[in-house]
């Protein structure tokens, strides 16, 4: 890779055939990649290398990649990548509630794989890259910077994952408006997506939940829309 600091990628998998495959071909693409074939080792090899975005098998052999992904979400902000087997959709959505970013069902193409990290690092980078203090209320006690991709509510900082601010942000720049499930993709999602469009509601939910507030409103069968009032 040219000046900018080399990524690092953790790779947890079972299959030490896809996860020798995943290592070998995201060194060639200039990341530096470590692999882990337990959770247990996985969870030690994360505190050690500190990665930048993490690859996650959703079965393992000692821990689940479920509760792995729970514990993640919650000490760390690295964009998590699922790698499942089975195509059933409340596994996706599982790991999406507990805080992946996003999924790929096996088997994959690397090519997929590639995109989807380089687009979870893109975002990544925009939380990181961004400086300065530029708050806008949004409603009474919640307020949102766009530079540092920062949320605070009662002047604390409420930790949200890039694409849960980008999120957050379309909403708060078109309020009453009401975006479809597809336009929201269209708007947040970087890439062309094709995975279940619960995806959004569960990227929702996700900020109700972290806020404690139903900043965010249903609109049945249409989609959503920032309301103008929330209770917490």
């Amino acid at each position: 890779m040219s000046e900018t600091k080399q990524k690092k990628l953790l790779v947890i998998e079972d299959d030490e055939a896809i996860r020798d495959l995943l290592i070998y071909a995201f060194k060639n693409e200039g990341y530096q990649v470590f692999g882990a074939g337990t959770g247990k080792s996985g969870l030690r090899m994360l505190e050690q290398t500190e990665p930048d975005a993490l690859l996650l098998d959703a079965m393992l052999p000692d821990i689940s990649g479920f509760d792995i992904c729970r514990e993640v979400s919650e000490k760390y902000s690295i964009p998590i990548l699922m790698l499942t087997a089975r195509t059933d959709t409340v596994d996706k959505i599982i790991g999406l509630e507990l805080g992946a970013d996003d999924y790929v069902t096996k088997p994959f193409e690397l090519r997929e794989v590639a995109a989807r990290i380089k687009a979870l690092l893109r975002r990544k980078e925009k939380a990181e890259l961004r400086k300065g203090t530029q708050r806008e209320q949004v409603i009474y006690g919640v307020e949102l910077d766009k530079k540092a991709y920062a949320v605070y509510k009662h002047g604390e900082e409420i930790k949200l994952k890039p694409k849960e601010f980008e999120l957050l942000l379309l909403f708060h720049e078109y309020p009453g408006r009401v975006f479809s499930r597809e336009e929201i993709v269209d708007r947040v999602w970087e890439m062309d997506y094709d995975g279940d469009l619960r995806t959004v509601d569960v990227h929702v939910q996700r900020i109700r939940k972290k806020l404690d507030i139903a900043l965010i409103e249903t609109v049945f069968g249409i989609g959503y829309r920032m309301g103008e009032r929330g209770a917490g």
